[in-house]
C-alpha cells in the first residue's frame, strides 16, 4: 500500500475510534450536549474522506481530512473554553436562562424534558483533569497532523 494511503487509513481509523468512544460514553449514560454532537460530524466526514483516499487513491482529499479533524479540534477547544468559563457558549445549551425561551409550554410541563437538556458548560466526565471535549481536541490535532503527512507524501 502506498504510504499516503497508510497514513489516511490510520487517521480515518482514529476518527472512527473517537466516534465509537463518543457513542460508547453515550451508551454508558453520558448524554451528549449540543456542542458534543457538533464535534461528531467532522469525524464522520473524516471517516468518509479516508475511505475515498484509500479506495479511490485520491490523495488530494487528504487535505479535506486534515480540515475535518481541525474543525472538530476547534469545536473541542471552544467547548473546553465554555466548560471552563473562559467565554460564553451557545445560549441553547449553557447556563443562560434565555435558553428556556425555545421550549414549548408542553416541553416546560413535561417531566422528561429535563433528561434531554444537557448543559454545554458543565463537565460530565474528565480524566487527568481534562474533559471529553479537551481530549477530542488533543486527539483530533494529532489526527490532523497524520492527515497532513498523508497529503504531503509523494
Amino acid at each position: 500500500m502506498q504510504e499516503y494511503r497508510s497514513f489516511a487509513l490510520i487517521a480515518a481509523t482514529g476518527s472512527l475510534l473517537l466516534l465509537a468512544g463518543a457513542f460508547g460514553f453515550q451508551a454508558l449514560g453520558y448524554a451528549p450536549c449540543e456542542m458534543c454532537l457538533w464535534q461528531r460530524w467532522p469525524h464522520a466526514a473524516a471517516i468518509a474522506i479516508g475511505a475515498l483516499v484509500v479506495t479511490l487513491r485520491l490523495r488530494a482529499l487528504a487535505w479535506l481530512g486534515a480540515l475535518a479533524t481541525l474543525i472538530t479540534a476547534a469545536i473541542g477547544g471552544f467547548h473546553t473554553g465554555v466548560e471552563r468559563g473562559w467565554w460564553p457558549g451557545p445560549s441553547s445549551c449553557t447556563g443562560n436562562p434565555d435558553r428556556l425561551g425555545g421550549l414549548s409550554g408542553a416541553d416546560l410541563l413535561s417531566t422528561d424534558v429535563l433528561d434531554k437538556v444537557v448543559m454545554c458548560d458543565q463537565v460530565s466526565w474528565q480524566f487527568l483533569t481534562l474533559s471529553m471535549p479537551t481530549w477530542n481536541m488533543i486527539f483530533s490535532l494529532v489526527l490532523c497532523a497524520i492527515w497532513v503527512m498523508a497529503a504531503r507524501r509523494a
